[in-house]
Parts: C-alpha cells; sequence; structure tokens
C-alpha cells in the first residue's frame, strides 16, 4: 500500500520485464459481496480486493448481519443471514460510486429505512441516474439535490421496464438488485451493451434471469429470485493491467506478462484499441472462472504505434480505461480521437479536464473536447519536468505515473496514496518488473 502522499517519477531508462499476478477485480468483488449477502448462506470468496471501495462495502454488508472471516488476505467466508437487519447508523460508501449505487437497489426492496452516505468526492458525483429508475418502481428516496446522503425508506416495489438512458453497469445493476426482491418481472434495456457482471453473476447463482437483444436494445429481465450459495472465485482486475499494459508498450525493450486477468467481453475495449494502435501483446493460457473469461496478457515494446478513433459502442468497454489509453495515444504517430466518453466527466473528478490539465504540463499535446479529446501523439519522450494534482482521482494518478516513466525530466505527482483507493499493490508489482 502506497503511503506516500506525493511521488516523484522518473524516466526508466531499460525495460521493464517478468511476470506479476494482477490484483482482483474490484467491480466483480463488489459484487460478490451483494450478491453472495442474499443468498442466506455460506459462500467462500476467492481472489477479493481488498482496495477501499471494496473495504466499504464489505463492512457495510456487516451492518446489515453478515458474518464476514478471512481465511487469508484474498479468501473470505460470507455467511449471510436469512434477512438482513436494520443497520444502527449510516452506511459509508467512502469514496466509492459501486457501493452507493449498487446497494441503493438493494436497499430499496427491504423492510427497514438505511442512509447511505460518502466522501467529499462520492458526495458530489450524480445519483439522478439511480434515484429516478428506483423512484419509478415505488422507492422512497430522500437526497441533497440528487447527490449523497441518499435516505432510503424500504417498501415493496413494482416491476418496470426501464430504457436507460445511459450504457451504464452501475445503473443496470441497481434497477436488477431491486427487481431480484421484486414480485413480477423487471427489464432494463440500454441502446449500448455496458458491463455485463452482474448478469453473469446472477446467472451463475441462480437468478430467474434472461438476457437478449431486440428492436429495443440489449434487454436483462429479472424476476424474484432465490440465490445459490456458491463459492465465488474473482478474476484479476483488466482496469489495473492496463496501467502495466501501457507501461510495457511504451517503455523500450519490456517486455511483460500479467496473469490471471479477466477478460470479459465488455471489459476488454482496450485491447481493441491496441489493434487499431498497432501494440504487440498475445492472449495466453484461456480459461472460464465463475463464469468469467481469464486469461494472461502479453506485452511487448511497440515502437509502430498509430493513433486512432475511439468512439461510439466500444466507450462503455473501455471508459475506466481512457485516462491510460490517453498516455499510450501521447507516444503513438498520430492522431487519436475520443469521442461519446462524456460520462467520463462524472467519475471521481471530471477526468476530462483534469486529464487534460494534467497531460499539458507534461508536454502532451491535447485538446479537451465536451465529450473527449484529441490527442496528437508522436513524442517517444515527453517532456515532463512538472508537478501534477491527481484530483484525488486514482487513476488519473497510476496514467501520470506511467506517463513519467518516458518523460525526460522528473514529474511529481501530488496525492499519489489515492491509488489505495483502487490499487493499493501497484508500487509493489512496479517495483518487480522494473530495472
Amino acid at each position: 500500500m502506497s503511503s506516500l502522499k506525493d511521488i516523484i517519477c522518473k524516466k526508466i531508462k531499460n525495460g521493464l520485464k517478468g511476470e506479476i499476478i494482477i490484483p482482483p477485480d474490484k467491480s466483480i468483488s463488489h459484487r460478490s459481496l451483494i450478491f453472495g449477502s442474499q443468498t442466506g448462506g455460506k459462500i467462500k470468496i476467492s481472489n477479493f480486493s481488498f482496495g477501499a471501495d471494496c473495504r466499504a462495502t464489505l463492512e457495510i454488508i456487516k451492518a446489515l448481519g453478515c458474518e464476514v472471516n478471512f481465511i487469508d488476505k484474498r479468501t473470505l467466508i460470507l455467511n449471510s443471514p436469512k434477512e438482513f437487519c436494520a443497520p444502527s447508523k449510516a452506511l459509508d460508501c467512502g469514496n466509492s460510486g459501486t457501493s452507493m449505487r449498487l446497494l441503493a437497489g438493494m436497499l430499496a426492496a427491504q423492510n427497514f429505512k438505511s442512509m447511505l452516505i460518502g466522501d467529499e468526492s462520492l458526495s458530489k458525483r450524480p445519483m439522478k441516474r439511480v434515484i429516478e429508475p428506483l423512484s419509478l418502481m415505488g422507492a422512497k428516496i430522500k437526497s441533497n439535490n440528487f447527490k449523497a446522503p441518499l435516505e432510503i425508506e424500504g417498501i415493496n416495489l413494482n416491476p418496470i421496464e426501464y430504457f436507460s438512458p445511459i450504457a451504464s453497469a452501475q445503473v443496470k445493476s441497481c434497477i436488477l438488485l431491486a427487481g431480484l426482491n421484486t414480485n413480477g418481472i423487471t427489464t432494463v434495456y440500454e441502446k449500448t451493451l455496458s458491463r455485463d457482471h452482474s448478469e453473469r453473476m446472477f446467472k451463475y447463482l441462480e437468478a430467474q434471469i434472461e438476457t437478449g437483444q431486440d428492436k429495443n436494445g440489449f434487454y436483462t429481465k429479472i424476476q424474484k429470485s432465490k440465490l445459490a450459495p456458491k463459492d465465488i472465485e474473482i478474476a484479476g482486475d483488466i482496469s489495473s493491467a492496463a496501467f502495466f499494459m501501457v507501461m510495457a508498450a511504451i517503455v523500450p525493450d519490456s517486455k511483460i506478462i500479467i496473469k490471471n486477468v479477466g477478460l470479459n467481453p465488455t471489459r476488454t475495449g482496450i485491447l481493441d484499441v491496441f489493434d487499431k494502435m498497432n501494440v504487440n501483446y498475445k492472449i495466453l493460457d484461456k480459461k472460464i472462472i465463475s463464469n468469467e473469461e481469464v486469461g494472461d496478457i502479453k506485452v511487448s515494446y511497440s515502437p509502430n504505434m498509430i493513433g486512432c478513433e475511439i468512439s461510439g459502442e466500444i466507450i462503455p468497454r473501455l471508459i475506466d480505461e481512457l485516462p491510460i489509453i490517453a498516455v499510450l495515444a501521447s507516444c503513438a504517430e498520430g492522431e487519436t480521437t475520443v469521442k461519446d466518453a462524456q460520462d467520463l466527466r462524472n467519475k471521481e473528478s471530471d477526468r476530462i479536464s483534469a486529464l487534460s490539465e494534467g497531460l499539458k504540463k507534461i508536454g502532451v499535446e491535447i485538446e479537451e473536447k465536451q465529450d473527449g479529446f484529441i490527442i496528437n501523439g508522436n513524442k517517444k519522450e515527453l517532456i515532463g519536468g512538472c508537478e501534477v494534482e491527481t484530483h484525488l482521482d486514482h487513476r488519473l494518478a497510476m496514467s501520470y505515473f506511467v506517463a513519467g516513466l518516458v518523460c525526460k525530466n522528473d514529474v511529481k505527482i501530488k496525492d499519489f496514496n489515492w491509488i489505495n483507493t483502487s490499487f493499493p499493490e501497484f508500487l509493489n508489482l512496479f517495483n518487480k518488473i522494473s530495472p
């Protein structure tokens, strides 16, 4: 875990080499707890992410009556009650939007009152996207102008057919979790398919769920179900792997293998970008674990990268990777354009504005757009020699670190310790492959 508030990043003079095992997928870790807590039985969860965000979800399900015992730092036994108990105090989601949005759906269908709170950053993030559909189901939710804290009065909900205006796995999962505890069929439609970890886990735990596509778009239908208490093994996080994948691609003479990475097709947009940009990579040892694709990714230095356009249906499949993809694009020949990514402005920071500000300081030619950015890449070595702000955003902190590895001059990264919200092992893994 990084305890460094600020950090100085220096250029790497020799290539990165070796193998690393990437930390567990944060999205699946959240869901393993939230879904597992509703099985009414005992399950083992293996390869659990213990970043701050997932710890917030862990503490909340404990406050609802679940027992959690760790066998080791990555394996836990979750024993869930037949019914949740009313929490005695506000449920603190910390910096985790996933916790707040998914748990809002689950709690809206319970028979007690609860309150979800978050830190300063989370309290500024939009919650209307989940409050609105839950209210259509009959939920009683009070908020601070559609932001946290959320006061939820549990009630018997009504099923709905909801056409999501944005492709958001959090919105979809929130509605499905409410639908799991609601009589009748609840349906969510999306024009573009967002991450489907929830649908996969529901199927794995034997929920009554159906997915498909019709004239209205991609749909998921769920009925009130009893989830089966089955053990869950969690894949490595491709969003975390992305930082090391880009490191290997841009630092000369690098070759690394990242083990046990989740290869869910709704998450592998970055690999499609790699194909477009001529990044040298291979997928090894593919397999299925708990209804999720997993494999090893081998990435080598890629001196012949070219720019490309990233837009449309691919955006939900790489939304979290766009900051590090921007660093990749800065080292490619030609122009890279990112469009249709306006939801980046609703992340831990306004990532479009903050990323543009930081990369300009580092020496990247980047133009901010309302729904993305344009990067004119052709610099194998960036200038650096600056101080950049993370805006309390873990992905920006790690993206700037990777950029610093190919900067002529040192880069000082402020508030680097925010990486602990998702990837506390980042520096330890980097040290394993650095010369």
